[in-house]
């Protein structure tokens, strides 16, 4: 089993900055990826970024520039820096995580998701 758990959520003001982490733990051999992305009321959950065990990132259009996406592989640790916040980044947000357990088995986790709400 693998469980990740998210931290870092909470309210900011228009053009503050927030730093989600996203900590897997159970049974890893390796994450090949792991990814954010973020779910608004009554939109379609989407991509944030996501970054590869090899250091490659790709980032979602709207957060290109302010968000950047992070992780420490000795920690099975994901991080999300989130700058120059706006109102329409208010959403919940996810993390994710392929890879492979100890076992040989593939896994898919999501976290619980954290809330970010930006205030105008």
């Amino acid at each position: 089993q693998v469980q990740l758990v998210e931290s870092g959520g909470g309210l900011v003001q228009a053009g503050g900055s927030l730093r989600l982490s996203c900590a897997a733990s159970g049974t890893i051999f390796s994450i090949n990826a792991m990814g954010w992305y973020r779910q608004a009321p009554g939109k379609l959950r989407e991509l944030v970024a996501v970054i590869t065990s090899g250091g490659n990132t790709n980032y979602g259009d709207s957060v290109k520039g302010r968000f950047t996406i992070s992780r420490d592989n000795a920690k099975n640790t994901g991080y999300l820096q989130m700058n120059n916040l706006k109102p329409e980044d208010t959403a919940v947000y996810y993390c994710n995580a392929v890879g492979q357990q100890v076992t040989g088995r593939l896994f898919n986790y999501w976290g619980q998701g954290t809330q970010v709400s930006v205030s105008s």
